[in-house]
C-alpha cells in the first residue's frame, strides 16, 4: 500500500487514539531502545485470507518488557518497506490491557485484534503477498520504539470452489461427471472472478469414511471452470480442493453426495 492512507484506530485498554497515514514515519528525536517485544504470534502463524466484503479479524499475542512511560499502545501489525517509513496493513487495531507477568521488571502479556477491511478504497490486489511484522510502542512525549520482529506474514486473496456431480443416483460402473468452478477475490473490483489455469484436486469420501482421498486432478479453464469424469464404484461424496499459492488462499468446495445403485 505504498503511498496510500488508511484511517486507523488503536485501542490500548480504555485509551483510544486516532491517527492517519499508511506511510508512517518515525518522528525526529524518536526514542529507540528500552522496549523489548517477544513471543509474538499473529493469526497462529497461518496466512491471513481476505475476501471482498467482510472485514477480517486477526488475533495476535505478544509480550512486552519496558520500564519506560508510554502514551498508548503497544501494537503489532503487518508492514512493508522500511521501519522509518513503513506501509502498514490494518484498518483498526484493538489491544488488551496489560496482563502483568512481572511488575518489577515491567513485563506484560497482551492480546490483540487486527482488523483488515477489503472495502477500504486503499486496499487492492497488489497488497497480496508477503508482509513483515512490526511491534511499536508510542512513548510519553514525541517518541516511539518500533522493531522488526523477523516474522513474515502472508496476506492472501480468498478463493471459492463449487462442485456438482451427476447423474444422481448412478448405476455402478457408469460414468459420473464432476463439474465446478474456482474463483478468486478481486480486491480492486470487490468481486470474485474466474481463476484460470489452476490445478485443482478432485477428492472422494466413501460413505462411512472419515476423510477425503484425492482421485485425480484437473486444470481450471478460462473462466475458472472445472470438469472431469470418473467411474461410479461405491456411494460417497465428491468435492474439489484448491490448495492455494503465494497470493491466493486454499479452499475446498462443499461435498456433493452421489448414491450408487
Amino acid at each position: 500500500m505504498a503511498g496510500k492512507t488508511l484511517r486507523k484506530v488503536v485501542v490500548a485498554g480504555a485509551a483510544t487514539a486516532v491517527f492517519t497515514g499508511m506511510a508512517a514515519s518515525v518522528p525526529a528525536g524518536a526514542a529507540e531502545g528500552g522496549v523489548a517485544f517477544s513471543r509474538v504470534s499473529v493469526n497462529g502463524g497461518k496466512a491471513i485470507v481476505v475476501g471482498v466484503k467482510e472485514e477480517v479479524e486477526v488475533h495476535a499475542t505478544f509480550r512486552m518488557t519496558t520500564g519506560l512511560k508510554y502514551a498508548y499502545g503497544p501494537t503489532v501489525f503487518p508492514y512493508r518497506g522500511k521501519l522509518s517509513n513503513m506501509d502498514t496493513m490494518h484498518t483498526a487495531v484493538v489491544t488488551s490491557d496489560c496482563e502483568v507477568v512481572d511488575r518489577s521488571k515491567g513485563i506484560c502479556d497482551f492480546e490483540e485484534w487486527i482488523y483488515i477491511d477489503p472495502r477500504n478504497s486503499d486496499f487492492g490486489n497488489e497488497d497480496a503477498g508477503t508482509w513483515r511484522t512490526a511491534a511499536r510502542l508510542f512513548l510519553a512525549g514525541d517518541g516511539q520504539d518500533v522493531d522488526d520482529k523477523n516474522l513474515p506474514l502472508q496476506l492472501k486473496r480468498a478463493t471459492r470452489v463449487t462442485a456438482n456431480a451427476s447423474p444422481e443416483p448412478v448405476a455402478k460402473g457408469r460414468t459420473i461427471t464432476v463439474t465446478g468452478r474456482v474463483t478468486r477475490a478481486n480486491w480492486d473490483t470487490h468481486t470474485y472472478q474466474g481463476y484460470a489455469g489452476r490445478t485443482v484436486s478432485l477428492q472422494f469420501k466413501a460413505a462411512g469414511a472419515s476423510s477425503y482421498t484425492t482421485v485425480k486432478k484437473a486444470t481450471s479453464g478460462r473462466t475458472g471452470a472445472l470438469r472431469t469424469t470418473v467411474k461410479a464404484t461405491v456411494p460417497g461424496t465428491w468435492r474439489w480442493t484448491y490448495y492455494g499459492n503465494a497470493t491466493s488462499g486454499a479452499k475446498s468446495s462443499a461435498g456433493d453426495h452421489v448414491a450408487v445403485r
